[in-house]
């Protein structure tokens, strides 16, 4: 078991794996049998939107509650530890994070023939999909900062793409902003998710 937890890769193989043993062990216990549908492939989808998303807000929320606010205490000598391997790393997955989100998401309304309503935030279907709708187009903006905002922001904060010290200074400013900016918007974008499916709104 050490040799598994002691590698990442290890350890998400490993996870996957159990993952899989889960699905099919509660498919013989309930005698649900191992048809793949429409109803189980539009959960499978919603199941890689939410892994995606929880890397996405996660990581957004690990840059704003715990690295942004704790740069100041953090010596100068050891801040380059952070810019040049920690924050490109985690952007990467960031990033990534929420290209799969928006990707997931967008294939799970159009698999449950919702999309064209929600994008329209219900003014097709008499207010049904405005919640959802509304949980969507925060997300996409969301999406739209980080990869259009925040990283081209990021890389010249970091010094992956070289520019001078103001403009660096302002660079690290805007997307700092851009990150609040999604971290505000992560509240109510994730309550109208959950809500679209459980009431929140009824």
């Amino acid at each position: 078991m050490g040799s598994i937890l002691s590698n990442l890769k290890s350890t998400v193989i490993a996870g996957l794996i159990l993952t899989v043993v889960v699905f099919v062990g509660v498919r013989l216990v309930t005698g649900a049998g191992f048809g793949i549908d429409h109803e189980w492939g539009a959960f499978f989808v919603r199941w890689l939107h939410v892994v995606c998303g929880v890397m996405w807000i996660g990581l957004l929320w690990y840059f704003n509650f715990v690295q942004i606010p704790n740069m100041p205490n953090i010596p100068d000598d050891q801040k380059p530890a952070i810019g040049k391997v920690i924050a490109p790393a985690a952007l990467w997955w960031f990033r990534w994070g929420a290209m799969g989100t928006i990707v997931f998401g967008l294939l799970l309304a159009a698999q449950n023939g919702y999309l064209i309503e929600a994008l329209l935030i219900g003014l097709t279907d008499g207010g049904n999909s405005t919640p959802i709708g509304l949980g969507m187009w925060m997300g996409i903006i969301m999406w739209f900062n980080v990869w259009f905002v925040i990283w081209p922001n990021q890389k010249k904060a970091l010094g992956m793409v070289e520019v001078g010290a103001d403009e660096k200074a302002a660079a690290a400013r805007t997307a700092m902003l851009f990150s609040r900016t999604n971290t505000l918007l992560s509240f109510p974008m994730l309550f109208c998710m959950v809500a679209a499916q459980n009431g929140g709104f009824s």
